[in-house]
């Protein structure tokens, strides 16, 4: 089974009027997701790509029975937008949108705790490529085409890392069970941790490749976890090897301030717990390949 979605998994999207958001809408549908609908203030009512659009969340979910969102929503309105999913009973949401304040997301964060399981709300990203389930559905904008489907488990905190990791597993006859962008912000909703804690649980994923960077504790606590609890292979990559500590790295939350939170020092960490780390980016799916050998585990036919 694939986490987080599937082909039934009901979907509305949050900004769903938006040129950004009617975009990708329309690509989710034709890729086989279950758009049941979207949500824009002020034109409830309306229908756009034969889907009805609602003011509120709470409508959509009442009407539609939504269990997932997307949000393509401008930064300053996005983490309201993400505390009214919710509110109104949304299982995961992906937020997508890319600058909302780390102040703002610190309220998401505080928000959302206030909800206990089972009622609590998945949440990935903000600034994230989001989930797709190869063949079964994309709650994202990943370029869906180069996605098979098969039984490896990827998390990345960079997108377009990750559509790379997919690429080289598909060129080598590897698929992947899902796939999960949790953004690249200092402050995100769901963890390294969090994820590969689905993965461990899931009967149909049989390794996870997980990529990292520079700055924050993520990576050491995944190490912390795989040492501990995981029985499947976990490969990483870490991008920012060659980062001089203190300089922003592309994402928010790339910067190194504090021990631990260089490139080489997550390497050394995820290492020690047993972690393969692939040495450079173009190596991702080379070094899939060896460690699933020395398992005995073989690809999914294309």
């Amino acid at each position: 089974m694939a986490i987080l979605l599937t082909e039934e998994t009901p979907v509305i999207v949050q900004g769903i009027t938006g040129r950004i958001g009617h975009f990708h809408a329309e690509e989710m549908i034709e890729y086989g997701t279950n758009v049941v609908g979207g949500v824009t203030p002020g034109k409830g009512g309306e229908t756009i790509l034969d889907r009805p659009v609602f003011n509120t969340v709470k409508d959509a979910v009442a009407e539609t029975g939504a269990e997932a969102s997307i949000v393509f929503v401008p930064p300053p309105f996005a983490a309201d937008s993400i505390m009214e999913a919710a509110d109104a009973g949304i299982r995961h949401c992906v937020c997508i949108t890319d600058g909302i304040p780390t102040q703002d997301m610190m309220l998401v964060k505080r928000y959302m705790r206030r909800y206990k399981a089972p009622d609590k709300m998945r949440l990935t990203g903000p600034n994230c490529a989001g989930t797709i389930s190869p063949g079964r559905a994309l709650l994202g904008i990943m370029p869906g085409h180069i996605y098979l489907p098969g039984r490896i488990g990827v998390v990345s905190r960079s997108g377009t890392l990750g559509y790379e990791a997919a690429s080289q597993l598909k060129a080598l006859g590897y698929g992947v069970s899902t796939s999960v962008g949790i953004g690249g912000d200092p402050v995100n909703g769901s963890s390294f941790r969090d994820i590969l804690e689905l993965f461990e649980a899931d009967d149909e994923t049989d390794a996870v490749v997980m990529i990292g960077e520079i700055g924050g504790p993520q990576e050491a606590d995944a190490a912390d976890f795989v040492a501990k609890h995981m029985t499947k292979p976990v490969i990483a990559y870490i991008a920012g090897l060659a980062a001089p500590k203190g300089r922003k790295m592309g994402h928010a939350g790339a910067i190194v301030s504090a021990a631990g939170e260089s490139a080489q020092e997550k390497v050394e960490i995820l290492t020690a717990a047993g972690v393969t780390v692939a040495p450079d980016p173009s190596s991702l799916g080379s070094t899939v390949a060896t460690v699933l050998d020395e398992r005995g585990l073989v690809p999914e036919p294309a």
